[in-house]
């Protein structure tokens, strides 16, 4: 008798579906045997099958074949409504993440499923990629762990040619064409032949960029089908990018990215996933977890120069760490993609500041939400906290003296079961918004329930505990 299928929906853009490969993996290993469906836009996943895990796609068209079956596990990805009325229609044994019930009203399951909805505009302390924030709640820690992920390839040192992906789904997230030139000219300067790349988007923008930089530049944007990308790919030593889905694509199949992070992006949620990939982030405290910018100019873009963007793919392409990590780049961190102990996704910086307050504090909310959902004991957290508490003692003060607030809060919240105010996560200091953003959400998602603010106070004595240790 065969084995009841796993199902995921995932329907988001192209580099949503590539980050939800590992999840494919990992799944087969977890449950051996299933097979694993996953229902994803034809457009995305058809130019993807031949580097894509062993799955069976589906389009949203072909839905009604996932009718006639029952599942062992449903896992929604998708932020579309009808992937939620999807989710409460078919009948499984277990279901994650967004999930339509009779009334249409839509809760969310799945405890990591929920705190990721939870970062949405609250994400500036987030430190758990998405890729792995897709599996936590029906994969083992353990088979994360386990994991070994293939290094970038490096070509033979005389190979010189460096790819330069021009566009990303929004303006923040990109450079400007007279960037690409100059980066163009600085690369040539340095003995290194730019080969443009972009979707039929971008088509204009690499002729753009060709005329200004009147030099001998490859313009390949809007000419390559993804497959056609991945086989050129092969023969580059870098791939320079936004963050985009052709940057994860390029990271899954082997190419060495260099990710100029910029704008509206938090390269520990979507930085290339595997491995000893590059990543540069400006420096500036609203740079980590910007959800959407709303000063005058995005003064994130100016630490980005080409000529030092330049220098850094020259010593990566000769894989020159020591001179990496002796680089001055003001205004700018470079990270180098890694694992943790426990498995999970880290940025391992290479140069630039030292770390701020915003790093402890994201650790910290890694440990302390890790601890309360069973990933690992709370000694982390604790030694975090007290890291924290010695180097930045007023802003631990500021959070131990609002703690109180809280507990009075959710204690006159489970005698009145009344809900909160919709300021309530964002009214709190900027230091507990991860916390007060994820508890605002649950206790919504639970309907307020009683047994949601028993739940709470549980959460709550929990960090108090952590924060009174110091």
């Amino acid at each position: 008798m065969s084995k009841r299928p796993i199902l995921v929906l995932q329907m988001q853009r192209m580099g949503d579906l590539i980050l939800s490969f590992p999840l494919f993996l990992w799944l087969e290993r977890t449950y051996p045997g299933h097979p694993i469906w996953v229902v994803a836009e034809e457009k995305f996943f058809r130019p993807l099958m031949t580097i894509s895990p062993r799955v069976t796609y589906f389009p949203w068209e072909g839905v009604q074949v996932l009718r006639q079956n029952k599942y062992e596990l449903i896992v929604n990805l998708s932020i579309r409504s009808q992937a939620a009325t999807l989710a409460g229609e078919l009948q499984a044994e277990a279901k994650l993440g967004p999930v339509a019930f009779k009334g249409g009203v839509t809760h969310i399951l799945g405890n990591w499923q929920l705190y990721r909805a939870s970062v949405v505009e609250n994400n500036r302390h987030n430190l758990f990629h998405w890729a792995d924030l897709n599996a936590l709640d029906c994969v083992p820690l353990s088979s994360l762990a386990s994991t070994k992920w293939p290094l970038p390839r490096t070509l033979h040192k005389d190979s010189n040619r460096i790819g330069l992906f021009l566009g990303a789904s929004e303006e923040a997230k990109r450079p400007s064409v007279k960037f690409w030139a100059d980066l163009c000219s600085e690369l040539l300067g340095r003995g290194l032949r730019p080969v443009l790349f972009g979707g039929p988007m971008e088509q204009g923008m690499g002729q753009e960029v060709a005329r200004l930089c009147k030099g001998p530049v490859l313009d390949m944007s809007g000419k390559l089908k993804l497959g056609e990308l991945i086989a050129v790919g092969q023969s580059l030593q870098l791939l320079i990018t936004p963050d985009t889905g052709p940057m994860h694509l390029a990271a899954w199949s082997g190419l060495k990215v260099l990710n100029l992070s910029m704008g509206n992006v938090n390269p520990w949620e979507t930085g290339p996933y595997q491995n000893d990939h590059f990543i540069l982030r400006s420096t500036m405290s609203c740079a980590l977890g910007c959800w959407s910018c709303t000063r005058d100019q995005l003064y994130c873009h100016s630490p980005f120069t080409p000529s030092r963007i330049a220098v850094a793919a020259k010593r990566m392409i000769v894989e020159d760490r020591a001179s990496l990590q002796k680089i001055n780049m003001p205004g700018l961190r470079m990270f180098l993609t890694a694992r943790n102990a426990d498995g999970l996704y880290r940025l391992n910086q290479l140069s630039g500041s030292k770390a701020q307050a915003g790093d402890l504090l994201g650790q910290f909310w890694q440990q302390y939400f890790g601890a309360v959902f069973g990933l690992w004991p709370a000694d982390g957290s604790e030694q975090v906290w007290a890291e924290f508490a010695a180097q930045k003692p007023e802003l631990a003060a500021k959070m131990g003296a609002h703690l109180p607030r809280l507990g009075k809060e959710f204690s006159r919240g489970l005698a009145r079961s009344a809900p909160l105010d919709d300021s309530f996560w964002n009214s709190c200091p900027l230091i507990l918004r991860q916390y007060t953003g994820f508890i605002q959400l649950f206790l919504q998602n639970n309907d307020y329930s009683r047994e949601s603010w028993i739940r709470v106070l549980s959460y709550y004595e929990q960090l108090a505990a952590i924060l009174s240790k110091n």
